[in-house]
């Protein structure tokens, strides 16, 4: 009851309170989103969309978090409290470079050096809680094989920086059409809340169920034509709560399947310029990330999210079989 709690109290916040107070402020201080150039052209037409929107699902979360997951912390049970934390942080640096963007009006903020310091701070300090409070083991577990691989700490801190670092950023490059990145992300949110549910890890799924609520309630406002962007104060905090919540379940490599959807995004990103630099300025998509090739191709923004939203979808699902007997045989 309480993950459902989380997401209803969630969803109320973000769509009424959010909608209702942090939008208009958003509007008052012309935090409009400006467009990049080399994007495309009808693109223009989004300048001026308030940004920084993410504040209001984190806003939901927040509160859902606290109050649903009161009866948890009562009893010294504070782990959601930390995922939250951690997906925090990442929005405190996404939001300090929205400030940027829309201080300076350009579509530029932070440098990639100060966002990459600032996120393998973040995962490091992250993990080293986790160590501490002793939800974290260098054993590595397979999703659908149910092994584990043992690793050693500086071989599995190394790795899980990386992943961390990547999934924030990856998440990132999704958000880049209206409801997109909210939209591929509510089955992952799902997907947690399942695993939550079928292990008994009520304080995980908390979270997960706000994370849920929080990013149904933003839809509203985020879906296309969308009223106002997530930015990258939304947007890294996505990302660290999809990190946060796959090590928190001591299962990273799901992110390989839950996360399909960005992966396939920034890879075609590094195909796209890394076949640009090889051969002297040919192209293998019209535009990266994919999203942007397919609007090249004529799909429109509400096909290109179905159809990527039903892919995440899909391998959400698949991930749930491939780690529900996680602890059949324990």
């Amino acid at each position: 009851m309480s993950m459902i709690a989380a997401c209803l109290i969630s969803f109320a916040v973000t769509a009424l309170v959010g909608g209702r107070a942090i939008l208009p402020a958003l509007r008052r201080l012309k935090a409009g989103q400006s467009i990049r150039e080399d994007g495309p052209k009808w693109h223009a037409g989004k300048s001026g969309t308030p940004t920084m929107g993410g504040l209001m699902f984190i806003l939901g979360i927040a509160v859902a978090v606290l109050i649903a997951g009161w009866g948890e912390m009562s009893r010294g049970v504070y782990t959601h409290l930390y995922v939250f934390a951690f997906a925090i942080v990442f929005g405190a640096i996404g939001f300090f470079d929205d400030y940027q963007k829309v201080h300076k009006h350009q579509n530029l903020g932070l440098t990639a050096l100060q966002k990459f310091l600032l996120q393998v701070a973040a995962a490091l300090a992250f993990l080293a809680l986790m160590r501490l409070e002793g939800m974290l083991t260098p054993e590595l577990y397979v999703p659908f094989l149910n092994v584990y691989w043992h690793l050693s700490w500086p071989v599995y801190l190394v790795l899980a920086a990386f992943i961390i670092v990547g999934t924030v950023n990856a998440v990132n490059i999704t958000d880049g059409l209206d409801g997109l990145a909210t939209t591929a992300t509510v089955p992952v949110a799902l997907f947690f809340v399942s695993v939550a549910t079928w292990w008994g890890l009520t304080q995980l799924g908390i979270f997960a169920g706000a994370l849920l609520g929080g990013l149904l309630g933003f839809l509203i406002y985020n879906a296309h034509p969308a009223k106002v962007f997530m930015g990258d104060t939304g947007s890294l905090f996505l990302g660290g709560a999809v990190a946060g919540l796959a090590f928190a379940f001591d299962m990273p490599l799901v992110l390989a399947f839950v996360g399909i959807i960005y992966i396939i995004e920034t890879m075609s990103d590094i195909i796209q310029v890394t076949y640009f630099k090889l051969t002297h300025g040919k192209r293998i998509f019209k535009m990266a990330p994919l999203h942007h090739h397919f609007e090249l191709c004529g799909w429109s923004e509400i096909k290109i999210v179905v159809v990527f939203t039903c892919i995440s979808l899909v391998f959400c699902a698949l991930a749930y079989f491939g780690v529900v007997n996680r602890f059949a045989f324990a």
